[in-house]
C-alpha cells in the first residue's frame, strides 16, 4: 500500500479547510491508498472542524482509500467517540501502530 501521512498542527476550525484539503489533494495525487492523520499536534477541534473531517472522510471514501489517525489526546478522542468519527476513522495510539495496520 502507498501511504501518505498528513501532520496536523494547531486547530481544526474554519480556517483549516484550505490547507487540509490542499494537503489531502497533494497526498491523493501521489496515488496513496491510505491517508494517515498525525493528530499529535492538534490543539483544538470545533464543530466546523468536525465537519471538515467528515468532508475529508467522504473524499477518502470516494477515492476508495483508507483514513487512519493517531495521536489523539484523551479529550479529542472523546469528541471523536461522541460524534461517531471513531467509527469511520480508524484510530491508533501512535504512528507505528497505525502504519502496522496498513495492508491488513
Amino acid at each position: 500500500d502507498k501511504i501518505s501521512v498528513l501532520d496536523i498542527q494547531g486547530d481544526i476550525t474554519g480556517v483549516a479547510e484550505e490547507p487540509l484539503m490542499a494537503n489531502y489533494n497533494m497526498a491523493s495525487s501521489s496515488a496513496a491508498d491510505t491517508i494517515v492523520l498525525n493528530l499529535t499536534g492538534l490543539e483544538s477541534l470545533n464543530s466546523f472542524g468536525i465537519g471538515l473531517l467528515i468532508a475529508l472522510l467522504v473524499r477518502v471514501q470516494h477515492q476508495k482509500q483508507r483514513l487512519l489517525a493517531y495521536g489523539l489526546s484523551e479529550s479529542h478522542r472523546e469528541i471523536f467517540e461522541l460524534t461517531h468519527l471513531s467509527e469511520a476513522i480508524e484510530l491508533y495510539a501512535d504512528e507505528a501502530e497505525a502504519l502496522g495496520s496498513v495492508g491488513q
